[in-house]
């Protein structure tokens, strides 16, 4: 394929960690690339470049009017879009119950609402055009929740994986396919402390969570198994797959954690299964 035929890709959250990589990779390759961030100076520098392939955007996740000026922005230079990357978001470590109402509502508006606004936009272009590949970036987070202290976390990284499964059953017919993204442990900007967010008033009784807080911001943060080059190199070979997979685990720590938390299902499922199907009418 010669850069003049290669897709354009959208991607969010692009300034920094997997979403940087991702647009720096796919500019060396060819590809048309628009890329969204809070500040698109900062981007610009981030990105390192002025080509005429790459078109940085400002925008506002939260506000669905600025998401829409960044995809009708993007079809006026390009033309189209053939590849959606809902990359952006943040983490939140902190116990449900020391989180507020207000910090819990804000993560949610970015990893999920704000993803749902880049989805509602893209998708009239994409369904025009009868073609297009959706990636939503989750969490191995968004299978299995078993980390203290990242519950409202999970719960955004779930609701991705439950919203891009419909997405995918309901856009299928217009040639749109739809991946949710599940990486482990990838040694980017994650886990520092402008990506993620702690709670205003910490309650002392949550050791579990405090240590999880510590072991992921001293420990973990820069020690991360994954390489972020390698996956990013990934995303860009599924995309030119004639069937990308309605869900793609990322690193050997994610599928590690999946089969774990399949066999911990299967296991409950097993041991309540008399009682749990006897439950029709008889």
């Amino acid at each position: 394929m010669t850069p003049s035929t290669k897709k354009t890709w959208f991607v969010t959250g692009a300034s920094k960690g997997l979403g940087l990589l991702l647009v720096q990779q796919l500019l060396q390759q060819g590809y048309a690339v628009a890329a969204t961030s809070r500040n698109a100076d900062d981007l610009r520098r981030a990105v390192g470049t002025t080509s005429e392939n790459f078109l940085p955007l400002h925008m506002n996740l939260a506000e669905e009017a600025s998401v829409g000026e960044a995809i009708r922005a993007t079809v006026g230079a390009f033309g189209r879009i053939d590849v959606v990357v809902n990359n952006a978001g943040y983490g939140l470590i902190g116990s449900l119950e020391e989180l507020s109402d207000a910090e819990s509502r804000q993560n949610f508006d970015i990893n999920v609402f704000g993803l749902l606004n880049v989805l509602r936009q893209a998708t009239p272009q994409l369904r025009a055009q009868q073609s297009g590949v959706v990636f939503n970036i989750s969490s191995v987070g968004g299978f299995t929740g078993n980390f203290p202290g990242w519950g409202i976390y999970c719960a955004t990284k779930f609701a991705v994986v439950g919203l891009t499964e419909s997405y995918a059953a309901e856009v299928a017919r217009f040639g749109i396919k739809a991946t949710t993204v599940l990486p482990g442990y990838f040694r980017t900007e994650f886990l520092s402390a402008g990506s993620v967010g702690t709670p205003q008033h910490p309650i002392d009784a949550y050791q579990e969570v405090r240590d999880s807080q510590l072991a992921h911001q001293e420990q973990i943060n820069g020690q991360q198994p994954g390489d972020p080059a390698k996956a990013v190199a990934l995303l860009i070979e599924v995309s030119e797959a004639e069937q990308p997979p309605l869900t793609l685990f990322l690193g050997a720590d994610a599928y590690q954690m999946a089969e774990k938390k399949m066999a911990a299902v299967q296991q409950d499922m097993q041991q309540w299964q008399a009682q749990a199907t006897a439950t029709d009418f008889s």
